[in-house]
């Protein structure tokens, strides 16, 4: 019993650990929200230097303030349509955790909406999509007045062997 006492108390840290503010954004008509500590930037679309036998995904290198910051496109990443790039198409500038240590990836959004205040109360685990989806970056959904944003454990959307892989693009 005090077994299951102890993980109902894990739980519900966890949950009220993922309320908090969420920068929020739009990928084809979708919102989604990154947590605000993960972000360093945000910055309009620059040239970025194409790097040779990376996935499709990884659209290149960009050098922001003498800083080289691997890019992807999160529209591809996901498997949804390329369009093309828009003025209210961003990169958002994010600091994962990486093979040795922390990673600056920059990631190319839709356009970016707002920064969100989200309580624990309005997040819901990420539904069962069954054995052949992972979910595993999905932090879970949260609830609004005008639907759904698809909250995003950033660290979880490239998989180990990409961040290694962009890690050796810098």
């Amino acid at each position: 019993m005090a077994k299951l006492a102890e993980k109902m108390d894990q739980a519900i840290k966890a949950m009220d650990e993922m309320g908090g503010k969420y920068l929020t954004f739009t990928l084809a008509d979708e919102e989604y929200g990154i947590g605000i500590l993960k972000i360093k930037e945000i910055i309009g679309m620059m040239p970025v230097t194409a790097v040779p036998q990376t996935p499709d995904f990884v659209k290149g290198v960009i050098n922001l303030r003498g800083k080289v910051i691997p890019v992807m496109d999160l529209r591809l990443r996901f498997g949804m349509d390329a369009i093309d790039y828009t003025d209210r198409t961003c990169i958002i500038v994010v600091e994962i955790a990486g093979e040795t240590g922390k990673v600056m990836i920059g990631i190319v959004v839709d356009t970016v909406s707002e920064v969100l205040n989200i309580k624990a109360e309005q997040i819901e685990d990420t539904p069962a999509f069954g054995t052949q989806v992972d979910t595993n970056y999905i932090l879970g959904m949260a609830k609004m007045e005008g639907g759904v944003k698809i909250l995003l454990d950033i660290d979880k959307v490239l998989k180990s062997e990409e961040v290694i892989l962009l890690e050796k693009t810098v």
